[in-house]
C-alpha cells in the first residue's frame, strides 16, 4: 500500500512538474490571455516592489557638533557593497544554501525535482529555493511586508500557487540583476536574529568586524544561521551553532571550495562571537545615555509630532538628525540639577531646559534632570521626558503671574512702573469659590464665595512705593489676583500664556495628557477648563500656576520674551538628512510676533529685578556671584508640593523645576543643595523656587555662559512702562 501511495506521489509530483514549468511559460506563450497578462502583472509589481521598496536602515542622531548619541531601528541593519562580500562569506553561503547559484537563472529546477522527490517518498524534508527565490521571500517578509502580519504569512505560506509566483519572480529579478547584486542584495536583507539584519550588521554584532575581514570559520557560522537564526543562535545553542556552521564547512569542501583539512581545522576552533550577546547600539533612545537620553527622546517625539513623520519612518528611514543639543551644556545641567537632588531621591524630580532666543528659531539646547534617563527604576531611572512633557507637577507657581503681568501691559492697565498694593489679603469680587477660603463673604450665588487669597510673607517691607516691576521681584499674590480682577477675568491672562508659549501646556487637560472628547471628566483643555464661561470667569489662582505644565515651554516662555515677543517652537533639530544624503524637509510651526516687540522689552526690563536685592532669587544669584543682566521669575505652589524657576539672558534661557514625580505624600522640604526631599509626615514643605529651582538654573547657566560678555537687555518702551515711581 505505502508502494502505491509512492507510485501516485510520484506521478502527480510529475504532473506538478508540468505545471510548474507551463506556469514559467505561459506568460511567453500564452500572452493575450487574460489570466496570463494578470499573473505577468502581479509579477512585475512585486519585482518592482523588491527593486523600489528600500530595506529599513538604522536612522543616527547627533549633537550639534553631528557627533552620534543614539541610534533607532527596527532592524539592525548596516548596508554592503557588492565589493565587501569576501570569498569566504560568497562560497560558504553558496555551498549550504544553493550549490548551483552561478549556474542557473533564477531557479534551480534539479534541486527542485529532486527535493520533491525526496519529500514525496517519505525521505528527509528539503528545501529547494534557489538564493534568488530566498531573496524574494525575506525581501518580501523583511521589507516588503515587515508590519502586514497578513503579508507576511502569505510570503511564506507552504503553496503551489505561492511557490510558482516566487519562480517566476526569482526568475524575473535574474534578468535585471547580476548573480552579485543578488547575493549582495539577499546579505542585505537576511535576518540573522535579534533584529540583526544582513551581513554587515552581523560581521559586527557577531564578530565586531567588518564583512571584508570574516574569516571561514566566522562566515561558516554566519552563512548557516539564516536557515534558522533563533535555532541556531550561538549564544543560546552554543552546541547547535557549532554543529550548523561544521555542517557549512562540509558543505564547501563538498563544492570543492574548501580542502578538507582545512576544514577539520576550523572544526576544532570555538564560535569565536563577541561574550555574553550581540555586539549592537540600543535600538532607541537609550543609547544616547543617562544624560542625553531625555534630549533624544524630545527629538523623537519633536519629529513624530511636530515634524511630520511617523515612527515607522523614524525607525527605518536610515536618516541623519543633527540636534541642537549642546552636550557640554547638558552636562551642566544635569551637574547642577543633581547637585541640588539626588538621583535617587524617592518622588522627586529635578529638571532644566536651556533654549537660545531668536528672532528665527528658538534653539533647545540642554534638556536635563536630577534623574538618570533609562529603564533601572531601583537606581532612579526613568524614560519619561521629565524637562520637556507637561505633568501634573503641582504647577509653576507664581511664574504664571508672568502672564497676567504680559495681559495688564497689553490691556494698558499697568505699566511696570506703574504703583501697584500689595495687602496682605485680597478678597476678589469677580472670582468665586464653593469654598469659603479666608472669606466668608457670600457671591449672592448659591453655595459660593468671594475668592480670597493671602500673600506667603510679610510685605510691608516694601514700601510704599511699590510698582510691578518691584511685584514682579517680591512675589505678592495679592497684586496679582487684584490685576486679574481688572482684567475681568482668566481670559486675557491665559491668552499669554499660549502666546508666550505654553501651547501643549494649555492645550493639554487638567492632567497633563492629551484632550479626549470621549472620555468624561478629561473632555476640556485647561485653557478651556481654567478659563471664563458665559457665566464664570475662571479659576482666579490661575495666576499663582497650580495647574500641569512643561517645564521646557515655561523656559520658551523666557525666550520669547527675549527674542523681542517672537515665538518659535522650541526645536530641537538643525536639519535632517535621507539615506542618500539629501537633506529632508520638517514641518516644523513658523515662528510669529506673539506680543508686540515693545511689550515684551518692557516686560523683560519688569522681569529684570528677581535676581537684585530684595528678590526672591537674590541669594541663589549671589551664591554664584551673578552678575549679568537677566530676566527672572520664580514660583512657588500651595502646600510647597513643587517650585520653578524662569530666567534669562539674550543668550540662553530656560526654566528649572523640582517637583513631585511617582508618588509619596506632603510636600517638598528644602534645606539646601543635596538636602531635597519629602517633608517627614507628609506635612507641608518649605519649597520656594528661590532654593533648589533658582540654585539650579544659576548653578548652570553661570558655568555655561562663563567667558560670553555680558549681553544687555533691550530698552522698555515709554507706552508700557506706566506712570508710577522708577
Amino acid at each position: 500500500m505505502r508502494k502505491a501511495d509512492g507510485l501516485f506521489k510520484l506521478i502527480g509530483l510529475c504532473l506538478l512538474a508540468g505545471v510548474l514549468v507551463a506556469g514559467m511559460l505561459f506568460p511567453v506563450v500564452g500572452a493575450a490571455g487574460v489570466m496570463s497578462n494578470q499573473a505577468s502583472e502581479t509579477v512585475e509589481k512585486t519585482s518592482s516592489d523588491l527593486a523600489d521598496i528600500p530595506p529599513p536602515l538604522v536612522t543616527t542622531v547627533t549633537d550639534s557638533t553631528g557627533k552620534p548619541i543614539a541610534t533607532l531601528y527596527n532592524q539592525y541593519r548596516l548596508p554592503i557593497t557588492e565589493n565587501q562580500i569576501n570569498e569566504a562569506m560568497k562560497w560558504a553561503l553558496v555551498s549550504v544554501e544553493d550549490k548551483r547559484f552561478y549556474e542557473h537563472h533564477g531557479v534551480d529546477w534539479q534541486g527542485t525535482l529532486r527535493a520533491a522527490v525526496s519529500n514525496s517518498t517519505g525521505a528527509d524534508t528539503q528545501g529547494a529555493s534557489s538564493l534568488t527565490q530566498q531573496l524574494t521571500k525575506n525581501y518580501l517578509i523583511n521589507v516588503v511586508y515587515r508590519n502586514d502580519p497578513i503579508g507576511q504569512k502569505k510570503a511564506q505560506e507552504q503553496s503551489i500557487s505561492r511557490k510558482l509566483k516566487e519562480a517566476r519572480i526569482a526568475i524575473n529579478l535574474e534578468t535585471k540583476l547580476t548573480k552579485q547584486q543578488i547575493l549582495a542584495n539577499y546579505l542585505n536583507i537576511v535576518e540573522f536574529s535579534r533584529q540583526i539584519f544582513g551581513i554587515g550588521a552581523a560581521a559586527h554584532a557577531y564578530f565586531d568586524t567588518v564583512p571584508e575581514k570574516l574569516t571561514v570559520p566566522q562566515a561558516a557560522l554566519l552563512a548557516g544561521l539564516v536557515n534558522n537564526p533563533i535555532n541556531n543562535d550561538p549564544w543560546n545553542h552554543p552546541d547547535k551553532a557549532t554543529a550548523r556552521r561544521n555542517l557549512v564547512l562540509d558543505r564547501m569542501v563538498d563544492n570543492k571550495k574548501l580542502a578538507k583539512a582545512d576544514a577539520d581545522r576550523f572544526k576544532a576552533e570555538p564560535l569565536g562571537v563577541v561574550p555574553d550577546s550581540p555586539k549592537k547600539p540600543p535600538a532607541n533612545c537609550i543609547g544616547a545615555g543617562p544624560e542625553s537620553g531625555f534630549f533624544c527622546q524630545y527629538v523623537e517625539d519633536y519629529l513624530l509630532k511636530a515634524g511630520g513623520m511617523t515612527k515607522d519612518q523614524l525607525y527605518t528611514g536610515g536618516y541623519t538628525i543633527k540636534s541642537t543639543l549642546d552636550e557640554r551644556a547638558n552636562h551642566e545641567a544635569k551637574v547642577s540639577a543633581e547637585a541640588q537632588v539626588n538621583k535617587t531621591q524617592p518622588y522627586i524630580a529635578n529638571t532644566l531646559s536651556l533654549i537660545k532666543p531668536g528672532k528665527d528659531r528658538h534653539e533647545v539646547v540642554a534638556l536635563a534632570a536630577n534623574r538618570d534617563y533609562g529603564q533601572n527604576q531601583d537606581a532612579g531611572q526613568t524614560t519619561y521626558t521629565l524637562p520637556a512633557g507637561v505633568y501634573n507637577t503641582g504647577g509653576a507657581g507664581s511664574t504664571f503671574k508672568i502672564f497676567t503681568s504680559a495681559a495688564a501691559l497689553d490691556k494698558k492697565i499697568a505699566g511696570i512702573y506703574s504703583p501697584v498694593d500689595m495687602p496682605d489679603s485680597y478678597t476678589s469680587h469677580v472670582f468665586w469659590t464653593a469654598k469659603s477660603g479666608c472669606s466668608t463673604t457670600p457671591t449672592g450665588k448659591p453655595n459660593s464665595y468671594w475668592y480670597c487669597v493671602g500673600n506667603a510673607g510679610d510685605y510691608s517691607r516694601v514700601g510704599a512705593n511699590a510698582t510691578l516691576q518691584t511685584a514682579l521681584a517680591t512675589s505678592p499674590n495679592t497684586t496679582f489676583v487684584a490685576l486679574e480682577d481688572q482684567l475681568g477675568g482668566t481670559g486675557p491672562a491665559i491668552d499669554m500664556a499660549k502666546r508666550l508659549g505654553l501651547r501643549d501646556t494649555m492645550a493639554s487637560n487638567t492632567g497633563g495628557g492629551q484632550v479626549d472628547r470621549n472620555v468624561k471628566g478629561k473632555n476640556k483643555s485647561q485653557a478651556e477648563e481654567y478659563g471664563p464661561t458665559g457665566n464664570n470667569p475662571g479659576y482666579g489662582a490661575f495666576t499663582l500656576g497650580f495647574s500641569p505644565v512643561s517645564g521646557l515651554e515655561m523656559g520658551n516662555v523666557a525666550a520669547t520674551i527675549l527674542s523681542g515677543g517672537v515665538w518659535c517652537p522650541p526645536t530641537p533639530i538643525v536639519g535632517v538628512t535621507d539615506r542618500n544624503g539629501q537633506a529632508v524637509p520638517i514641518k516644523e510651526a513658523p515662528c510669529e510676533q506673539a506680543v508686540p516687540e515693545g511689550l515684551a522689552n518692557t516686560l523683560a526690563v519688569g522681569m529684570s529685578k528677581d535676581d537684585q536685592p530684595g528678590g526672591t532669587s537674590a541669594k541663589a544669584a549671589g551664591d554664584v556671584g551673578w552678575n549679568r543682566p537677566m530676566v527672572g521669575k520664580t514660583g512657588t505652589t500651595q502646600a510647597n508640593v513643587s517650585a520653578a524657576f524662569v530666567g534669562g539672558t539674550p543668550q540662553l534661557a530656560g526654566a528649572a523645576m523640582t517637583f513631585k514625580f511617582g508618588g509619596g505624600k506632603g510636600g517638598i522640604c528644602d534645606a539646601g543643595p543635596g538636602k531635597v526631599s519629602l517633608c517627614p509626615g507628609g506635612r507641608d514643605g518649605n519649597i520656594f523656587g528661590g532654593h533648589a529651582p533658582a540654585r539650579t538654573w544659576f548653578g548652570a547657566v553661570s558655568k555655561i555662559l562663563d567667558g560670553q560678555p555680558e549681553a544687555p537687555l533691550p530698552q522698555p518702551d515709554p507706552q508700557y512702562m506706566g506712570g508710577g515711581a522708577r
